[in-house]
């Protein structure tokens, strides 16, 4: 039994892609197959269906994943735990962010904590796609989550092994370029086709987005480009190419001077909250006395509502 088996079996169920998940692993994929048969000659069970549209978990493969799951985090925690005891790495935090949340809102929040309280020591901070960010903290190798979150599109953590508290807000709301009248060249109108710049499947944004089901609302949406990040489509946007859904906290200074007008009122926003994440087993002192402050911060908040 080698650790690696584990950690293979779980890029690839994030991947679902065999290719994808060598890549990730850094192997080359003939590689990375042995060990996955390995791992599966060990159990004595199929743990994956290959078709060629992917790979599944088999039923074999589903009793083993909250149990691999579990013991990777918990094995990167011990190490982690050990370093901070040895001193190499006192006072240390490991967070996970979106990209677009570390773009606007990490360093904000952090200043605002640390303003009635003491510094929290070494920082470290990953950003990453929603799909990159979940592998991060089900392996354990970040402390926290930072993701935005939406009731319709659920993150892939099991209540039983995770807890969450709401650290913020922003809305999700359609943006265009102005034409030359200032009115926006594309316009939510339903029944007429829209182009739609679109999120990738890695993106926790493109979850909510999808999740909406505007199509049952009579918006006839044609994707003509998709990307992983906000700031891509914000881009594009910007362009003239199309209609982009991105937080109203990115998109703040280009409205403000006039490159880019709300292409639907109110109706087509979808609130969304900042939501933080960490593991229910016990981290590191640092760690806990991390989320004490976070979660007292957040009781006073709402004594004072």
């Amino acid at each position: 039994m080698e650790l690696q088996w584990f950690e293979d079996f779980l890029a690839l169920v994030q991947t679902e892609n065999f290719s994808r998940a060598a890549e990730a692993r850094n192997i080359t994929q003939p590689a990375f197959s042995r060990r996955v048969r390995a791992f599966e000659d060990w159990v004595g069970e199929p743990l994956f269906s290959r078709h060629s549209q992917g790979v599944k978990l088999t039923a074999a493969g589903e009793a083993l994943r909250v149990g691999v799951e579990e013991s990777v985090r918990r094995i990167h925690q011990m190490r982690a735990e050990a370093r901070e005891a040895a001193g190499r790495e006192k006072g240390s935090l490991h967070f996970a962010a979106t990209h677009a949340l570390s773009f606007t809102f990490f360093s904000r929040w952090m200043r605002e904590l640390e303003r009635d309280s003491p510094p929290f020591g070494t920082i470290r901070l990953v950003s990453d796609t929603m799909q990159g960010c979940e592998a991060l903290m089900l392996r354990g190798e970040a402390q926290f989550l930072i993701c935005h979150h939406h009731p319709s599109a659920l993150e892939r953590f099991e209540a039983n092994q995770f807890r969450s508290i709401p650290i913020g807000g922003d809305v999700l709301s359609p943006f265009a370029a102005p034409g030359a009248d200032g009115a926006p060249v594309w316009r939510l109108d339903r029944g007429v086709e829209i182009p739609l710049l679109d999120y990738s499947g890695e993106s926790g944004l493109g979850r909510i987005l999808a999740a909406q089901n505007f199509g049952a609302r009579g918006l006839r949406l044609k994707p003509v480009l998709s990307a992983q990040l906000a700031t891509a489509l914000m881009t594009m946007a910007l362009h003239g190419r199309g209609i982009a859904w991105v937080p109203k906290s990115l998109a703040e200074q280009d409205l403000a001077a006039g490159r880019l007008v709300r292409a639907g009122d109110e109706t087509w926003d979808v609130p969304i909250e900042i939501r933080l994440f960490r593991p229910r087993a016990r981290q590191s002192p640092t760690a806990e006395l991390f989320w004490a402050r976070i979660t007292r911060k957040d009781a006073e908040a709402q004594n004072t509502a």
